[in-house]
């Protein structure tokens, strides 16, 4: 029997900007601690994301001494930062996808600082802790939030789904262009579409639905230039009902602390697997 180990585990503070790598986080009601807090919002107050701003790929974001630093990955002069707790008080409802959900601005400053970098104006907003943006309530089992996440608090895939992915490209990609919280070693290729339930640690986890992939995976991460691969290849043999399927979309059980090194322990296998 196949033993699983995490591998890997990334949080996203600012939504479509870059990951940070973690040995160790704590798992909140709405997902990883600090993870897709913020987010980038237009004028009417609707998400901005790299499927069409393939720049903001170039924008790496660290925590250093209790402040969100964002900086570019290949100007490193060019940067900002601010308080995690930071925001100037002023709320009003943003956009992501068909939801509507209420968020307070940072400050002016930040939102200058990325308006000039898109070369339109944005304003960069946090989820306040007391907001509550519901899953959707058909995969949903127990009133479960999200952050500013497309619509899941955490992101499942196994790394011998790249090295699969990755055999039948010219060019290999990184994981960094699927942006999942979670990275698993152990077992053949997408044996994460067959969990059902599962423990990493002492967390207990539902796999509830597979996650449909789209532009993004096309942008280098590194360059910001966009392509046609992955995609392209994965159409090719991961595509169910017109969706081009990489990774597990996850609700958590429990609340707790996830490390690098913790054993996944599948408690119930989904009887039909792609």
């Amino acid at each position: 029997m196949n033993k699983f180990f995490l591998s890997g585990l990334f949080i996203y503070p600012i939504k479509s900007l870059g990951g940070i790598s973690l040995n160790q986080a704590t798992l909140e009601e709405k997902g990883l601690q600090f993870d897709r807090r913020w987010m980038l919002v237009d004028e009417e107050g609707t998400f901005i994301t790299q499927r069409k701003y393939f720049e903001l790929a170039m924008l790496a974001v660290n925590i250093v001494e209790g402040r969100l630093v964002i900086s570019h990955k290949t100007q490193p002069d060019q940067n900002i930062s601010f308080l995690l707790d930071e925001d100037n008080g002023k709320s009003f409802p943003v956009v992501i996808w068909n939801d509507t959900a209420t968020a307070v601005e940072v400050n002016e400053t930040v939102s200058k600082w990325f308006s000039d970098f898109l070369k339109f104006k944005v304003r960069l907003v946090k989820m306040p802790v007391a907001e509550k943006r519901m899953v959707d309530p058909r995969y949903a089992s127990n009133d479960e939030v999200v952050s500013f996440a497309d619509g899941y608090p955490c992101l499942l895939i196994g790394q011998s789904a790249l090295d699969g992915l990755n055999e039948k490209l010219k060019n290999p990609v990184k994981m960094d262009r699927f942006r999942p919280n979670f990275v698993f070693t152990g077992g053949i290729p997408h044996i994460e579409d067959s969990f059902k339930t599962f423990y990493i640690g002492e967390t207990l986890f539902l796999a509830v639905k597979p996650c449909a992939r789209c532009v993004l995976i096309t942008i280098d991460q590194q360059t910001g230039e966009k392509g046609q691969e992955p995609l392209r290849t994965l159409a090719g043999y991961r595509t169910v009902g017109k969706k081009i399927l990489f990774g597990q979309n996850l609700l958590h059980q429990h609340l707790g602390t996830i490390c690098v090194g913790n054993e996944l322990r599948v408690v119930e296998w989904k009887m039909e697997v792609m």
